[in-house]
């Protein structure tokens, strides 16, 4: 095993404000660390702003301020976003740096000497009524794989293909609108096409990056692999380009030099980079970043680093786009919500479990749905986990004592958790927030169904001893969650075990450990509500925050039939014969020649179980509802499904397939009406 590692995000580029689909990748990424440091890794956490580049210079002009100036307002602004949502980095620097510069001429002058640098005159555009040459990200027209219109002249939004400007068609300068003219000019290139055989190899390496989208690199071998410009021509906000007369290193060259200079800005020492990459260096590089930047990071930046004699990353970790309504979030369409409107009205907690509880370990886009968002939030962390804390603390707090340690009655149940930590551990390294999550869920399903079972709020008079001895196994688990939970909220995590009076358990801790963990003569500390609900409209302000026709718009309407007439408004007295009843899950198997059903039987408090068909079979297998408490509409007339009478309809929440969720009444008898 390497002695030590270092994690980085994408740098964000030092031209906006973070918003919730920068959050994504910073949020999946400082799970995946604090683990790591809960089980005893030494861990180096490292990001920067991107700083370079024409758009940067154009926006410190529209303001009336240097670029440095306008970097320094931005860096600042970046660096309170991310400490607010709980991003834990050692070190936040920027490329626009003294480190940061000396990397960068290092690398290319390495580069140079080998001969990886050489030069040719390109036709360049330019905008002869602003009087200046165009960088890529100010040309827009069709893409030339895909037709799509207004994209950039250096990739493609839609398909990610990437290609030079002059291959757009009907081009225009977003500067003027005009279309460009072509000049030629003298520019720089990196050497790509000779390093065919080594990224081939680098990319079949196990683990370097999604096996599915090394695939899709494929296309640039088949098309032959293109030199990679590194210079563009003044006026231009970066570094000068040694030997060379007023020519800078294109920003996709110093801008993954961060990566490297972040550690010297942070250990305030020449050379420790190489600590972490030099090619013989005892340590381990990973990178997260998402899925539109994978050719930078997975072609020319390893190519890069060979010829730099550096250390190419380990891993590549690669996630999906944060959607709206099923469309991709933009700045330029505005399609977005900043961080900190969002800070403003909610807890980071919140989004913090919600992204984790999407998050796999492949690219897929996540989609945010913002009743999802509060259904889920509050059924999951709220109901379920921070329901289970508070119960079983405040129930202890009379005299905060713990009763000692029973085999008989907590035993069984603290080795069930136990036995899931492992699993929950491999999760988060592998980046599967979304399994980690579920398995905690279900250790908090767990531990509410012994409450539900024990019901010590009952027999706190009648039975004080097995009321406090019920409650005090139950803490075990609320101890438990602080190791658990640490990584997806750290906050709670940490008032989780002030209000136990405990340091935080750590994964490392858990590898060992067994029944007691809680030393039962010490007493708790003073308990109150881990977090509260999300309110309707809290939500509500949130969306009027963000841009109202982008973010707010309704999700394109699909070409089916109607079943019945829709229904705009209920009368109350119509919705007061409506039954929610709290239920809780017996028995569940799948249905026959029905992949989306599971028939349930289910507990109301009634003299026998009810059926109920249910089409959750894509979301749960039937092993992970059993045990379960749902809520039931419990007057429905009997129906019948795949030859099954179904007696009833539990609710969830949710788009439907593998994305519902159950709505969960909370340790709860059945029977018990939900209000």
């Amino acid at each position: 095993m390497v002695s030590k590692t270092l994690v980085t995000c994408a740098l964000p580029y030092a031209n906006g404000s973070i918003h919730l689909g920068h959050m994504v990748e910073h949020i999946q990424t400082d799970i995946f660390v604090r683990y790591l440091r809960s089980r005893g890794d030494d861990v180096a956490f490292l990001c920067a702003d991107d700083t370079h580049g024409t758009a940067v210079e154009i926006s410190a002009q529209k303001k009336g301020v240097t670029p440095e100036q306008f970097i320094d307002e931005v860096w600042r602004e970046h660096r309170r976003d991310f400490h607010d949502f709980g991003i834990s980095y050692d070190f936040y620097s920027s490329t626009n740096s003294p480190e940061n510069r000396r990397y960068a001429e290092l690398i290319y002058n390495r580069a140079r000497d080998a001969g990886f640098i050489g030069s040719k005159d390109v036709e360049q555009a330019f905008d002869e009524t602003a009087g200046r040459f165009l960088a890529d990200r100010f040309i827009k027209g069709e893409c030339p794989n895909c037709g799509a219109k207004d994209q950039y002249g250096d990739a493609c939004e839609k398909c990610s293909a990437t290609y030079g400007p002059k291959e757009l068609k009907q081009p225009y300068s977003v500067l003027s609108g005009q279309p460009p003219v072509w000049k030629t000019s003298k520019h720089l290139f990196f050497r790509l096409s000779r390093h065919e055989a080594l990224l081939k190899a680098q990319l079949q390496k196990l683990g370097f990056m999604h096996p599915g989208l090394a695939a899709q690199l494929q296309q640039f071998f088949d098309k032959g692999l293109a030199d990679w410009d590194i210079s563009r021509d003044g006026p231009y906000f970066g570094f000068p380009i040694p030997g060379e007369d007023n020519k800078f290193f294109y920003v996709w060259l110093d801008a993954p030099v961060g990566y490297i200079s972040s550690v010297d800005a942070w250990k305030e020492r020449e050379g420790a980079a190489l600590d972490y990459w030099a090619a013989d260096a005892d340590a381990r590089v990973i990178h997260c970043i998402g899925k539109d930047i994978v050719y930078f990071h997975c072609l020319f930046w390893p190519s890069v680093l060979t010829v730099a004699g550096l250390k190419v990353p380990e891993r590549v970790h690669i996630h999906g786009h944060l959607t709206v309504n099923g469309e991709k979030m933009s700045k330029a369409r505005g399609t977005f919500i900043n961080a900190r409107p969002y800070l403003e009205l909610l807890d980071p907690n919140y989004l913090r479990f919600y992204f984790a509880s999407l998050l796999g370990p492949g690219p897929e886009d996540l989609d945010f749905s913002l009743t999802e968002f509060r259904q889920r939030v509050n059924a999951e962390l709220v109901n379920n986990l921070g329901n289970l804390a508070n119960r079983t603390l405040s129930l202890l707090a009379r005299d905060k004592a713990l009763a000692p340690a029973d085999e008989a009655v907590g035993g069984a149940l603290v080795r069930e958790v136990l036995g899931r930590v492992k699993e929950i551990g491999a999760a988060y390294e592998r980046f599967d927030h979304r399994a980690a999550i579920k398995a905690i869920l279900e250790v908090g399903y767990a531990a509410n169904q012994f409450l539900t079972r024990t019901e010590p709020w009952k027999v706190m008079k009648t039975d004080p001893a097995g009321a406090k001895q019920a409650l005090s196994e139950a803490a075990e688990v609320v101890y438990l969650l602080t190791a658990l939970l640490d990584p997806v909220v750290p906050q709670l995590a940490n008032k989780l075990a002030a209000q136990l009076n405990r340091p935080k358990l750590t994964f490392q801790q858990l590898e060992g450990a067994t029944y007691p963990l809680l030393d039962r003569s010490q007493p708790i500390g003073d308990p109150s509500p881990l977090i509260g609900r999300i309110e309707e409209e809290v939500v509500a302000k949130l969306v009027a925050s963000a841009p109202p026709v982008e973010v707010a718009k309704a999700a394109p309407k699909q070409k089916v039939a109607p079943v019945a007439e829709p229904v705009a408004e209920l009368d109350f007295a119509d919705f007061a014969k409506v039954s929610f009843v709290a239920g809780k899950v017996l028995a569940a198997e799948r249905v026959p020649k029905a992949d989306k059903l599971l028939k349930l039987s289910i507990d109301l408090g009634e003299a026998a179980p009810r059926t109920i068909v249910s089409g959750i079979a894509e979301a749960y297998a039937p092993e992970q509802v059993t045990g379960r408490n749902v809520v039931v509409v419990a007057n429905l007339k009997p129906r019948a499904l795949k030859g099954i009478e179904s007696q009833g309809m539990i609710l969830t929440a949710g788009k439907g397939g593998r994305e519902l969720v159950l709505l969960d009444p909370g340790p709860v008898s059945p029977g018990t009406a939900v209000k």
